[in-house]
């Protein structure tokens, strides 16, 4: 081993690898953690306009928050492999130790439920203040069955005509 260096510690930076993972440089995924008690690593929306574009899909409400998905175009966002959720914690919710929490504790749903989500969708989680004090499982229950059924299809609202079949007779 004489003339061989290792590098471990803060000393690899960013770009490194290390205990905590791979990271690229500008890349839309959050950190991992390394720890097996952490939820899994998933890709963030960044920029307003991606926010905006999820706005046109499909949504569905829960009581800590509404899921908000659109199926991802084939030019935007290919770099990203797999699907990519968006947090919004509005100001009404609470202050600021509030909504941070409100945030933490739906990454962490979603860093469980994410086997759940499609990899060609985006997600906007949009929080409401019961986030905060509901039950973990609860919030866990209500995000798979709103990534399941936010890509179902819309039921057949039309009324169908009556046949004359009643006037026959």
């Amino acid at each position: 081993m004489a003339g061989e260096e290792t590098k471990t510690g803060p000393a690899q930076g960013a770009k490194g690898g290390g205990a905590r993972g791979p990271h690229l440089r500008g890349c839309a995924v959050r950190k991992c953690t390394g720890r097996a008690s952490a939820p899994a690593c998933i890709a963030t929306l960044k920029r307003r306009s991606e926010f905006l574009r999820v706005r046109k899909g499909m949504r569905h409400a829960a009581r800590g928050f509404v899921l908000e998905a659109k199926l991802r175009d084939v030019g935007v966002g290919a770099a990203a492999e797999g699907a990519r959720f968006g947090f919004t914690v509005a100001r009404q919710v609470g202050k600021a130790v509030e909504r941070n929490r409100i945030k933490r504790r739906l990454k962490a749903v979603i860093g469980r439920a994410a086997p759940h989500a499609r990899g060609d969708c985006d997600y906007v989680l949009i929080a409401r203040r019961a986030a905060l004090t509901l039950p973990f499982g609860v919030l866990l229950a209500d995000a798979i069955t709103a990534l399941e059924r936010v890509h179902r299809p819309p039921p057949d609202r039309r009324r169908r005509k009556e046949t004359g079949s009643k006037l026959a007779g």
